[in-house]
């Protein structure tokens, strides 16, 4: 048995701590009269960036330091390397697990499985995540769009992951973004799990096998299908 796993809004909350870490960016924007800044977060322009395989493949610091760039012609080094010590400290002091994260990892880990962990953004951003929530060593291997040159919007993450077992033909990807996750896994021939929370919720799923509410959820139809095949 194979399972792929994403790490944003599927194990922790990273949509969450990012909120918290823009709310406490914009007293610096505004300290430092960036008031085009202030108006792109306001009305919500950053969402242009959800089909950007570039935007995909950055950490939080290099993201809002494009951002500034695209608005402004110059931003001094010194505005940036406060920016990105405030950013660092705001969202790595409210990243959390899910509580449902590691019971799901230790259920699969029971199965036998092996679990791979697909994930967008840098490699630094999210191995530092990995090591401050104390899980990677519950994956048998890594896939980071900052480290293969691919976001999720592209099938190739999710191709390299099915080579790395080719034995392995029970298949499940378990993620909370139907466009990425749920497509990506269908393209693999992948049973598509769903989880609706985070930053997507609510969105429209046209690639999802099943939708659940938590990781719990996942785990039971994981444990559904697999007794269904060894029935068969």
């Amino acid at each position: 048995m194979l399972v792929l796993v994403d790490l944003d809004d599927t194990l922790c909350n990273t949509w969450e701590a990012g909120r918290y870490t823009v709310l406490r960016l914009i007293p610096f924007l505004l300290r430092r009269r960036k008031f085009r800044a202030f108006l792109y977060i306001l009305t919500a322009r950053y969402r242009e960036l959800e089909q950007s395989r570039e935007f995909h493949m950055m950490d939080l610091d290099k993201i809002v330091e494009r951002l500034l760039e695209k608005i402004y012609a110059k931003v001094p080094g010194e505005e940036l390397e406060e920016m990105q010590e405030l950013i660092d400290r705001v969202f790595f002091s409210n990243l959390r697990l899910f509580p449902d994260a590691v019971p799901f990892l230790e259920g699969l880990r029971e199965m036998g499985a092996k679990v791979v962990l697909v994930t967008d953004s840098s490699t630094r951003w999210q191995r530092k995540k990995l090591e401050y929530l104390g899980i990677k060593d519950y994956f048998d291997a890594l896939i980071i769009s900052g480290e293969t040159g691919y976001s999720k919007l592209d099938p190739h993450n999710f191709r390299l992951a099915r080579r790395l077992f080719p034995h392995e033909s029970e298949v499940y990807m378990v993620g909370d973004r139907d466009d990425t996750d749920m497509r990506g896994g269908e393209e693999v021939g992948a049973i598509t799990i769903l989880v609706s929370r985070g930053y997507f919720r609510g969105r429209l799923a046209k690639h999802a096998d099943y939708i659940v509410k938590d990781l719990l959820e996942a785990l039971e139809v994981i444990r559904r299908e697999h007794e269904k095949r060894a029935e068969a």
